[in-house]
């Protein structure tokens, strides 16, 4: 089938992105608005964008009537955030924090989060999740009904027992994040298999083995 999205309406071409772009990492973002009230929640429209800078980038869209979320406007009154991994133990409340409440509502007290402070930044981070990044506010960019986020990472909390203090490699069998994939559809990192990049060298030696390289 073919699509064209430059005549597609918006639900059809957010069906289709969302459901072929999977599975897309979440971001439960935790902000503090000018009042000092506390907010979180999720985004799947969400990456590492690079590491020098440490940028990581969020796609927000503006509710239904047309206002930008507690999240955007906490952002950009404050310049500051904390983006969360989620894993299954969180899962449920991470999902109840997206739950329309109004601006004056804690979600995290909502959900039964516990917040600790940050190092770095005024919006706390939740202690249960698996790894909370402090943000500070590169840019934005604005789109009808969306604003793109950039943050620059300046402090990451990791808990203790997804990592190798040693060596800082990841301990697969603990840290299992979740991702999005449609609709009300999750998936757990729990089958996680490896492929091993080759050198060249090594690329050379296996295409050679298998009889797919020709003498010159």
């Amino acid at each position: 089938m073919e699509f064209d999205f430059e005549v597609l309406s918006k639900a059809v071409r957010y069906k289709l992105l969302c459901s072929f772009v999977a599975p897309r990492p979440i971001a439960l973002v935790t902000t503090v608005s000018t009042d000092g009230v506390h907010n979180a929640a999720p985004f799947s429209f969400f990456n590492v964008f690079g590491d020098e800078p440490p940028i990581v980038i969020l796609g927000i869209q503006d509710r239904p009537d047309g206002r930008p979320k507690d999240t955007t406007k906490n952002i950009k009154d404050t310049g500051e955030f904390v983006v969360h991994m989620t894993d299954r133990e969180i899962g449920r409340a991470m999902v109840d924090c997206a739950v329309d409440f109004e601006p004056e509502i804690d979600e995290l007290s909502e959900t039964g989060f516990c917040l600790a402070p940050s190092i770095k930044v005024k919006p706390g981070r939740i202690v249960d999740a698996p790894a909370a990044m402090e943000c500070r506010l590169e840019q934005t960019v604005e789109y009808v009904g969306r604003t793109i986020v950039l943050g620059r990472v300046v402090h990451m909390q990791v808990r203790d027992d997804c990592i190798d203090p040693e060596t800082l490699y990841v301990d697969s069998a603990i840290y299992q994040p979740i991702a999005r994939l449609h609709a009300d559809f999750y998936i757990a990192s729990e089958d996680q298999f490896e492929i091993h990049k080759p050198t060249m060298t090594e690329y050379l030696a296996q295409k050679k083995a298998n009889g797919r390289v020709r003498n010159s």
